[in-house]
């Protein structure tokens, strides 16, 4: 196992690193950033410290029957005796998951942080960690009461167990993330632009594999964290060698084209099912896209990038299904089709235009739009 603390360079203010998973003996990762308000060790360590695994697994276990469980669609498989993934969600007052500030990746804390505005939001509440319940945010100087209040109904510190279907869209969902942070590696690595690059391999591997780690176990996936790492690697050292680097990058898109394959095909390629991926790939999107404008201007390059290689994938696995979506409700798919055009044309390249194509509030219109017209073929009318 690796067990060093890998550092990230991310253009703008924001450094990406994946969270603490506390429930297994896995290796983790701190970060820090050059900015001295922001370089302090993020408080994993002291956590992983505080309880043995036995004492975290008896009290996740306690918490579930606490918050409500998603409820599962038709298509929901019941719990079974094999191990569910732990979501970084719980259920806020409206029913709808919330983001477990001690345990959310960046990306889920970046919808905090596009929601407030403030810049660096993630990692601050990151380096803040662990939090004893929600109220902490303000009493450590994380965020101001007034700016808690706005978002007091999207946090939480309790998770939810996801079986059946929504641990699929879950598991499939963060392999779509790492999909999305290495195509557009790919396009800067293919601009000369390794420096650039390199946040966006380091991101799955620091970021989301310990979201998924578990999982691959369970669908018998074979390991590929060292085949992240070597790429990354590779690109940290100014990827010197296109055609090794090239191999390399191959050679990591197969591994988590393998580890998506652990879901069954029929499943994969049901469209009740896949738009649910989209629907996640989008919102995260939407978020990161938030994160990265700031007065009007792109202010955080490496959002911009995470938002475009986001919605890239998310097109890609709409085509997949298009055809079987337009064959039963063809005025969706041309709406689909539509608001998903529009919404790529705002990442023209994956070098940050001058100005927004379009403002964070019709980046989000554009998806909500999208999610709204799935929810039509998810759930048709009676």
């Amino acid at each position: 196992m690796f067990s060093t603390f890998r550092l990230l360079l991310a253009s703008g203010t924001k450094l990406k690193n994946r969270h603490l998973a506390s429930s297994t003996e896995k290796d983790f990762s701190c970060g820090e950033s050059e900015t001295p308000s922001r370089s302090k060790l993020v408080a994993n360590v002291a956590r992983a410290q505080l309880l043995p695994t036995a004492a975290v697994t008896a009290i996740l276990v306690a918490l579930t029957g606490c918050v409500s469980t998603p409820k599962a669609s038709n298509t929901d498989t019941a719990a079974t005796a094999t191990p569910a993934t732990t979501s970084g969600h719980s259920m806020n007052h409206g029913g709808k998951p919330g983001i477990n500030i001690n345990t959310a990746i960046l990306s889920e804390l970046d919808k905090l942080e596009a929601k407030l505005g403030i810049p660096a939001l993630s990692n601050k509440i990151q380096a803040s960690r662990p939090y004893g319940k929600t109220e902490e945010l303000v009493s450590k100087n994380v965020i101001t009461q007034p700016q808690f209040e706005q978002i007091q109904d999207m946090v939480t510190i309790e998770d939810v167990v996801l079986t059946g279907e929504a641990k699929d869209v879950d598991y499939m969902t963060k392999l779509g993330l790492m999909k999305g942070h290495l195509f557009v590696a790919k396009e800067l690595l293919d601009a000369g632009k390794p420096d650039q690059a390199e946040p966006h391999i380091g991101h799955p591997v620091e970021e989301i594999y310990a979201d998924v780690e578990d999982q691959l176990n369970e669908r018998k996936v074979p390991e590929f964290k060292t085949t992240l790492i070597k790429l990354q690697d590779l690109v940290k050292a100014g990827a010197k060698d296109p055609a090794e680097v090239n191999a390399e990058f191959a050679t990591s898109m197969q591994a988590v084209d393998g580890a998506i394959a652990g879901i069954p095909e029929a499943q994969r390629q049901d469209p009740k099912f896949v738009l649910q991926v989209i629907n996640g790939l989008l919102d995260t999107a939407n978020s990161e896209y938030g994160a990265a404008i700031a007065d009007g201007k792109i202010s955080a390059v490496i959002e911009y990038q995470d938002s475009r290689g986001f919605v890239m994938y998310a097109e890609m696995l709409y085509k997949d299904i298009a055809a079987q979506v337009a064959k039963t409700n063809p005025e969706i798919d041309k709406a689909i089709v539509a608001n998903m055009t529009e919404l790529k044309a705002n990442w023209p390249t994956a070098i940050a235009p001058p100005a927004p194509i379009k403002t964070t509030e019709q980046v989000a219109m554009l998806v909500k739009a999208i999610e709204n017209d799935s929810q039509k073929v998810l759930k048709p009318a009676s």
